[in-house]
Protein backbone atom coordinates (compact mmCIF):
# COMPACT_ATOMS: atom_id res chain seq x y z
CA UNK A 1 0.00 0.00 0.00
CA UNK A 2 1.56 3.81 -0.95
CA UNK A 3 1.70 6.53 1.73
CA UNK A 4 -0.63 8.76 2.12
CA UNK A 5 0.79 12.77 2.68
CA UNK A 6 -2.33 15.57 3.53
CA UNK A 7 -2.46 17.99 1.40
CA UNK A 8 -3.45 21.44 0.91
CA UNK A 9 -4.70 22.86 -2.04
CA UNK A 10 -5.31 26.90 -3.50
CA UNK A 11 -6.68 27.77 -6.45
CA UNK A 12 -8.01 30.95 -7.48
CA UNK A 13 -9.99 31.23 -10.83
CA UNK A 14 -10.75 33.77 -13.75
CA UNK A 15 -12.91 35.32 -11.36
CA UNK A 16 -10.39 36.72 -9.34
CA UNK A 17 -12.96 36.93 -6.18
CA UNK A 18 -11.23 34.44 -3.61
CA UNK A 19 -9.31 31.18 -2.99
CA UNK A 20 -10.84 28.25 -3.13
CA UNK A 21 -8.74 26.04 -0.04
CA UNK A 22 -9.00 22.29 0.32
CA UNK A 23 -7.39 19.38 2.26
CA UNK A 24 -7.41 16.48 0.98
CA UNK A 25 -5.21 12.76 1.96
CA UNK A 26 -4.15 11.26 -1.39
CA UNK A 27 -1.67 8.26 -2.28
CA UNK A 28 -0.82 10.48 -5.15
CA UNK A 29 -2.50 7.37 -6.96
CA UNK A 30 -5.66 6.20 -6.59
CA UNK A 31 -6.00 6.71 -3.10
CA UNK A 32 -8.17 9.86 -2.34
CA UNK A 33 -9.91 11.48 0.40
CA UNK A 34 -11.66 15.01 0.77
CA UNK A 35 -10.94 16.49 4.19
CA UNK A 36 -11.86 20.29 4.37
CA UNK A 37 -13.48 22.92 1.75
CA UNK A 38 -13.63 26.76 2.17
CA UNK A 39 -13.71 29.79 0.25
CA UNK A 40 -11.80 32.82 0.91
CA UNK A 41 -13.34 35.93 -0.54
CA UNK A 42 -11.49 38.49 -1.52
CA UNK A 43 -12.45 42.04 -0.61
CA UNK A 44 -13.91 44.17 -3.61
CA UNK A 45 -11.46 46.49 -4.09
CA UNK A 46 -8.54 44.04 -4.03
CA UNK A 47 -10.51 41.86 -6.85
CA UNK A 48 -10.69 45.55 -8.79
CA UNK A 49 -7.26 45.79 -8.28
CA UNK A 50 -6.21 42.34 -9.93
CA UNK A 51 -8.70 43.03 -12.30
CA UNK A 52 -6.76 46.60 -13.05
CA UNK A 53 -3.49 44.73 -13.60
CA UNK A 54 -4.74 41.88 -15.82
CA UNK A 55 -6.69 43.94 -18.31
CA UNK A 56 -3.28 46.04 -18.97
CA UNK A 57 -1.65 42.49 -19.87
CA UNK A 58 -2.61 42.28 -23.56
CA UNK A 59 0.81 40.19 -24.78
CA UNK A 60 3.93 38.96 -23.39
CA UNK A 61 5.85 41.77 -23.26
CA UNK A 62 3.48 43.58 -21.32
CA UNK A 63 4.50 41.31 -18.09
CA UNK A 64 8.16 43.10 -18.79
CA UNK A 65 6.76 46.50 -19.11
CA UNK A 66 3.94 45.85 -16.28
CA UNK A 67 6.90 43.99 -14.31
CA UNK A 68 7.20 46.09 -11.03
CA UNK A 69 3.38 46.17 -10.50
CA UNK A 70 2.98 42.70 -11.00
CA UNK A 71 5.39 41.83 -8.09
CA UNK A 72 4.15 44.16 -5.58
CA UNK A 73 0.36 42.45 -6.29
CA UNK A 74 1.96 38.91 -6.68
CA UNK A 75 3.31 39.75 -3.08
CA UNK A 76 -0.40 41.18 -1.54
CA UNK A 77 -1.83 37.91 -3.54
CA UNK A 78 0.55 35.18 -1.87
CA UNK A 79 0.18 36.70 1.82
CA UNK A 80 -3.95 36.27 1.25
CA UNK A 81 -2.84 33.08 0.58
CA UNK A 82 -0.67 32.12 3.42
CA UNK A 83 -3.26 33.91 5.85
CA UNK A 84 -6.42 31.63 4.41
CA UNK A 85 -4.11 28.90 4.13
CA UNK A 86 -2.91 29.21 8.07
CA UNK A 87 -6.85 29.50 8.97
CA UNK A 88 -7.63 26.70 7.51
CA UNK A 89 -5.06 24.36 9.12
CA UNK A 90 -5.89 26.14 12.42
CA UNK A 91 -8.80 25.86 11.96
CA UNK A 92 -8.88 21.77 11.05
CA UNK A 93 -5.38 21.16 13.24
CA UNK A 94 -4.09 19.38 10.32
CA UNK A 95 -0.97 18.26 9.95
CA UNK A 96 -0.23 19.38 6.44
CA UNK A 97 2.52 17.61 4.25
CA UNK A 98 2.81 19.94 1.44
CA UNK A 99 0.67 22.26 -0.15
CA UNK A 100 -0.51 22.84 -3.85
CA UNK A 101 -0.53 26.50 -4.85
CA UNK A 102 -1.85 27.21 -8.64
CA UNK A 103 -1.40 31.08 -7.92
CA UNK A 104 -3.96 33.52 -9.87
CA UNK A 105 -3.19 33.31 -14.12
CA UNK A 106 -2.62 36.52 -15.22
CA UNK A 107 -1.76 36.14 -19.19
CA UNK A 108 -1.73 32.52 -21.00
CA UNK A 109 -0.71 32.25 -24.58
CA UNK A 110 -0.77 28.88 -25.92
CA UNK A 111 0.96 29.94 -29.36
CA UNK A 112 3.95 31.79 -27.38
CA UNK A 113 3.91 29.27 -25.06
CA UNK A 114 3.53 31.76 -22.35
CA UNK A 115 1.64 31.23 -18.65
CA UNK A 116 2.06 33.63 -15.83
CA UNK A 117 0.82 32.86 -12.79
CA UNK A 118 1.05 35.44 -9.87
CA UNK A 119 2.36 33.66 -7.00
CA UNK A 120 5.52 33.20 -4.61
CA UNK A 121 6.01 29.54 -3.61
CA UNK A 122 9.39 30.85 -1.29
CA UNK A 123 7.33 33.47 -0.05
CA UNK A 124 4.53 31.39 0.99
CA UNK A 125 6.31 28.36 2.41
CA UNK A 126 8.23 30.47 4.39
CA UNK A 127 4.85 32.37 6.11
CA UNK A 128 3.44 28.76 6.45
CA UNK A 129 6.20 26.92 7.30
CA UNK A 130 5.03 24.34 5.14
CA UNK A 131 6.48 22.48 1.52
CA UNK A 132 5.20 24.24 -1.17
CA UNK A 133 4.49 22.92 -5.10
CA UNK A 134 3.82 25.83 -7.47
CA UNK A 135 4.41 26.76 -11.12
CA UNK A 136 2.97 24.05 -12.43
CA UNK A 137 2.79 24.67 -16.13
CA UNK A 138 6.32 25.33 -17.20
CA UNK A 139 8.07 22.04 -16.97
CA UNK A 140 4.72 21.17 -19.11
CA UNK A 141 5.53 24.10 -21.71
CA UNK A 142 9.14 23.24 -21.74
CA UNK A 143 7.84 19.64 -22.90
CA UNK A 144 6.00 21.12 -25.92
CA UNK A 145 2.98 21.24 -24.14
CA UNK A 146 0.27 24.33 -24.32
CA UNK A 147 0.75 24.36 -19.93
CA UNK A 148 -2.90 23.52 -19.80
CA UNK A 149 -5.50 21.96 -19.00
CA UNK A 150 -4.10 19.98 -16.19
CA UNK A 151 -7.39 18.61 -13.96
CA UNK A 152 -7.61 15.90 -16.23
CA UNK A 153 -5.98 12.97 -14.40
CA UNK A 154 -7.96 14.22 -11.22
CA UNK A 155 -10.96 13.93 -13.10
CA UNK A 156 -10.44 10.46 -13.58
CA UNK A 157 -9.33 9.66 -10.06
CA UNK A 158 -13.03 11.32 -9.03
CA UNK A 159 -14.55 9.43 -11.62
CA UNK A 160 -13.00 6.11 -10.44
CA UNK A 161 -13.91 6.84 -6.90
CA UNK A 162 -17.32 8.07 -7.49
CA UNK A 163 -18.47 4.96 -9.39
CA UNK A 164 -19.11 7.44 -12.81
CA UNK A 165 -20.04 5.42 -15.21
CA UNK A 166 -17.37 5.70 -18.62
CA UNK A 167 -16.93 6.76 -20.82
CA UNK A 168 -18.39 10.16 -20.15
CA UNK A 169 -17.09 13.90 -20.76
CA UNK A 170 -16.42 16.58 -17.95
CA UNK A 171 -16.52 20.33 -18.81
CA UNK A 172 -15.59 22.45 -16.64
CA UNK A 173 -17.15 26.31 -17.61
CA UNK A 174 -14.66 28.85 -15.81
CA UNK A 175 -13.70 31.66 -17.81
CA UNK A 176 -13.10 29.34 -20.44
CA UNK A 177 -14.77 26.34 -20.88
CA UNK A 178 -12.25 23.31 -20.51
CA UNK A 179 -12.88 19.62 -21.01
CA UNK A 180 -11.88 16.29 -20.12
CA UNK A 181 -13.08 12.93 -21.92
CA UNK A 182 -12.55 9.68 -20.21
CA UNK A 183 -12.30 6.35 -21.99
CA UNK A 184 -11.44 2.94 -19.55
CA UNK A 185 -8.29 3.94 -18.35
CA UNK A 186 -5.67 2.79 -15.55
CA UNK A 187 -3.92 5.58 -13.23
CA UNK A 188 -2.18 3.13 -11.58
CA UNK A 189 -0.31 1.86 -14.39
CA UNK A 190 -0.37 5.20 -16.03
CA UNK A 191 -2.52 3.56 -18.88
CA UNK A 192 -4.81 5.90 -20.73
CA UNK A 193 -6.99 4.35 -23.11
CA UNK A 194 -9.23 6.64 -25.71
CA UNK A 195 -9.13 9.57 -23.20
CA UNK A 196 -8.32 13.69 -23.97
CA UNK A 197 -8.55 16.74 -22.98
CA UNK A 198 -8.59 20.51 -23.91
CA UNK A 199 -9.82 23.98 -23.52
CA UNK A 200 -12.99 23.94 -25.72
CA UNK A 201 -14.00 27.82 -26.15
CA UNK A 202 -15.03 30.57 -24.31
CA UNK A 203 -16.75 30.20 -20.88
CA UNK A 204 -17.87 33.04 -18.23
CA UNK A 205 -15.66 35.34 -19.58
CA UNK A 206 -17.24 37.79 -21.93
CA UNK A 207 -20.49 37.24 -19.84
CA UNK A 208 -18.58 38.81 -16.68
CA UNK A 209 -16.58 41.37 -18.30
CA UNK A 210 -20.48 42.59 -19.54
CA UNK A 211 -21.43 42.32 -15.74
CA UNK A 212 -18.57 44.20 -14.93
CA UNK A 213 -18.50 46.65 -17.23
CA UNK A 214 -22.50 47.53 -17.14
CA UNK A 215 -22.66 47.62 -12.76
CA UNK A 216 -21.26 46.98 -10.13
CA UNK A 217 -21.45 43.65 -9.82
CA UNK A 218 -18.46 40.83 -10.92
CA UNK A 219 -21.30 37.93 -12.38
CA UNK A 220 -24.51 37.58 -13.39
CA UNK A 221 -25.66 35.22 -10.44
CA UNK A 222 -27.96 32.36 -11.39
CA UNK A 223 -28.50 34.29 -15.27
CA UNK A 224 -30.82 36.21 -13.72
CA UNK A 225 -29.77 39.31 -15.00
CA UNK A 226 -30.06 37.51 -18.42
CA UNK A 227 -32.89 36.05 -17.84
CA UNK A 228 -34.86 39.48 -17.65
CA UNK A 229 -33.22 40.39 -20.58
CA UNK A 230 -34.12 40.36 -24.24
CA UNK A 231 -31.56 38.87 -27.05
CA UNK A 232 -30.45 41.04 -29.73
CA UNK A 233 -30.30 38.62 -32.45
CA UNK A 234 -29.03 40.86 -34.89
CA UNK A 235 -25.76 41.48 -33.22
CA UNK A 236 -26.39 37.41 -32.10
CA UNK A 237 -26.71 36.66 -35.77
CA UNK A 238 -23.60 38.65 -37.01
CA UNK A 239 -21.77 37.56 -33.53
CA UNK A 240 -21.90 33.83 -34.66
CA UNK A 241 -21.44 33.98 -38.57
CA UNK A 242 -18.34 35.86 -37.59
CA UNK A 243 -17.11 33.09 -35.20
CA UNK A 244 -14.01 31.12 -35.93
CA UNK A 245 -13.06 28.21 -33.35
CA UNK A 246 -9.36 28.54 -32.31
CA UNK A 247 -7.10 25.90 -33.18
CA UNK A 248 -5.11 26.27 -30.52
CA UNK A 249 -5.72 23.30 -27.74
CA UNK A 250 -5.26 26.05 -24.44
CA UNK A 251 -7.11 29.59 -24.76
CA UNK A 252 -7.14 32.61 -22.92
CA UNK A 253 -10.05 34.85 -21.83
CA UNK A 254 -8.44 37.64 -24.26
CA UNK A 255 -9.15 35.30 -27.14
CA UNK A 256 -12.41 36.51 -27.05
CA UNK A 257 -14.03 39.92 -27.87
CA UNK A 258 -17.55 41.24 -26.63
CA UNK A 259 -17.39 44.48 -28.11
CA UNK A 260 -20.23 43.20 -30.20
CA UNK A 261 -22.43 43.97 -28.01
CA UNK A 262 -21.68 47.66 -27.96
CA UNK A 263 -24.63 50.02 -27.34
CA UNK A 264 -27.20 47.29 -25.67
CA UNK A 265 -28.44 48.10 -22.28
CA UNK A 266 -27.13 45.59 -18.90
CA UNK A 267 -30.00 43.11 -19.69
CA UNK A 268 -30.19 42.68 -23.32
CA UNK A 269 -26.37 42.80 -23.60
CA UNK A 270 -26.19 39.81 -20.61
CA UNK A 271 -29.58 38.12 -22.47
CA UNK A 272 -27.31 38.27 -26.22
CA UNK A 273 -24.11 37.08 -24.54
CA UNK A 274 -25.61 34.55 -22.54
CA UNK A 275 -27.38 32.96 -25.23
CA UNK A 276 -23.68 33.76 -27.70
CA UNK A 277 -22.09 31.45 -25.10
CA UNK A 278 -24.62 28.63 -25.05
CA UNK A 279 -24.75 28.20 -28.73
CA UNK A 280 -20.85 27.78 -28.84
CA UNK A 281 -20.74 25.93 -26.11
CA UNK A 282 -23.13 23.75 -27.16
CA UNK A 283 -21.89 23.47 -31.19
CA UNK A 284 -18.16 22.69 -29.20
CA UNK A 285 -19.99 20.26 -26.90
CA UNK A 286 -21.17 18.32 -30.01
CA UNK A 287 -18.23 18.17 -31.96
CA UNK A 288 -16.47 16.75 -29.20
CA UNK A 289 -18.70 14.09 -27.62
CA UNK A 290 -21.15 10.98 -29.13
CA UNK A 291 -24.50 10.92 -28.65
CA UNK A 292 -25.64 9.65 -25.03
CA UNK A 293 -22.54 10.08 -23.26
CA UNK A 294 -23.22 11.81 -20.02
CA UNK A 295 -21.68 15.29 -19.76
CA UNK A 296 -20.77 15.99 -16.18
CA UNK A 297 -20.18 20.13 -15.40
CA UNK A 298 -18.01 21.44 -13.25
CA UNK A 299 -16.63 24.86 -12.27
CA UNK A 300 -18.61 28.29 -11.49
CA UNK A 301 -20.23 28.25 -14.74
CA UNK A 302 -22.18 24.98 -13.85
CA UNK A 303 -24.05 27.89 -11.26
CA UNK A 304 -25.49 29.93 -13.91
CA UNK A 305 -29.08 27.79 -14.33
CA UNK A 306 -30.11 30.29 -17.00
CA UNK A 307 -27.11 29.63 -18.82
CA UNK A 308 -27.05 25.60 -18.21
CA UNK A 309 -30.81 25.43 -19.11
CA UNK A 310 -30.07 26.44 -22.48
CA UNK A 311 -27.06 24.40 -22.90
CA UNK A 312 -29.38 21.37 -22.31
CA UNK A 313 -32.02 22.57 -25.21
CA UNK A 314 -29.15 22.61 -27.39
CA UNK A 315 -27.49 19.33 -27.35
CA UNK A 316 -28.47 15.25 -27.73
CA UNK A 317 -26.82 14.53 -24.28
CA UNK A 318 -27.81 13.95 -20.61
CA UNK A 319 -26.03 16.73 -18.36
CA UNK A 320 -25.40 16.64 -14.92
CA UNK A 321 -23.69 18.57 -12.40
CA UNK A 322 -20.75 17.16 -10.81
CA UNK A 323 -22.48 17.75 -7.45
CA UNK A 324 -25.16 15.22 -8.31
CA UNK A 325 -22.53 12.43 -7.40
CA UNK A 326 -21.73 14.06 -3.94
CA UNK A 327 -18.51 15.86 -4.90
CA UNK A 328 -17.84 19.81 -4.19
CA UNK A 329 -18.39 20.78 -7.07
CA UNK A 330 -16.91 24.41 -5.80
CA UNK A 331 -13.45 22.63 -4.68
CA UNK A 332 -12.66 20.65 -7.74
CA UNK A 333 -9.86 22.73 -8.79
CA UNK A 334 -8.16 23.14 -5.46
CA UNK A 335 -8.94 19.64 -4.55
CA UNK A 336 -7.06 19.13 -8.02
CA UNK A 337 -3.84 20.61 -7.23
CA UNK A 338 -4.00 19.53 -3.72
CA UNK A 339 -3.66 15.89 -5.54
CA UNK A 340 -0.89 17.36 -8.24
CA UNK A 341 1.40 18.37 -5.35
CA UNK A 342 1.49 15.02 -3.98
CA UNK A 343 2.05 13.71 -7.48
CA UNK A 344 4.43 16.39 -8.50
CA UNK A 345 6.30 15.55 -5.49
CA UNK A 346 6.85 11.84 -5.94
CA UNK A 347 7.41 12.79 -9.78
CA UNK A 348 4.41 11.25 -10.57
CA UNK A 349 3.25 12.89 -14.13
CA UNK A 350 0.61 15.26 -14.31
CA UNK A 351 0.17 16.43 -18.19
CA UNK A 352 -0.11 13.73 -21.02
CA UNK A 353 0.16 14.09 -24.59
CA UNK A 354 -3.37 13.90 -24.92
CA UNK A 355 -4.19 16.83 -22.14
CA UNK A 356 -1.99 19.35 -22.64
CA UNK A 357 -0.22 18.02 -26.13
CA UNK A 358 3.29 17.75 -24.53
CA UNK A 359 5.90 15.41 -26.20
CA UNK A 360 5.58 12.75 -23.65
CA UNK A 361 3.97 12.15 -19.87
CA UNK A 362 5.59 14.69 -17.70
CA UNK A 363 5.55 16.15 -14.20
CA UNK A 364 5.43 19.56 -13.27
CA UNK A 365 5.60 22.06 -10.34
CA UNK A 366 8.71 23.37 -8.39
CA UNK A 367 8.88 22.32 -5.09
CA UNK A 368 10.34 24.62 -2.17
CA UNK A 369 11.28 24.45 1.68
CA UNK A 370 11.39 27.89 2.66
CA UNK A 371 11.73 27.80 6.32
Amino acid sequence: MNKNYYSLGLMSGTSMDGVDVSIIKSDGDIEFKGIFNKYFEYNDDFTKKILKIRDKINNSKDLELYEKELNNIEKEITLFHSKVTNEAIKETNSNIDIIGFHGQTIFHNAKEKVSKQLGDGNLLSQETQKKVVYDFRQNDIKNGGDGAPLTPIFHQLISNKYKIKQPNIFVNIGGIANFTYLGLSNISLNKFKNWYAGDLCLGNCLIDQWIRKKSKKFFDKDGNIAKSGKINNNKLKKALKNYKPKKERSLDIKDFDLSFAKGLSLKDGAATLTEYTAQILAYHLITKTLNNIKIILCGGGRKNKFLVKKIKKKIPHPILLIDNYGIKGDFVESQAFGYLAIRSFLKLPISFPKTTGCKKACTGGVLVKNY
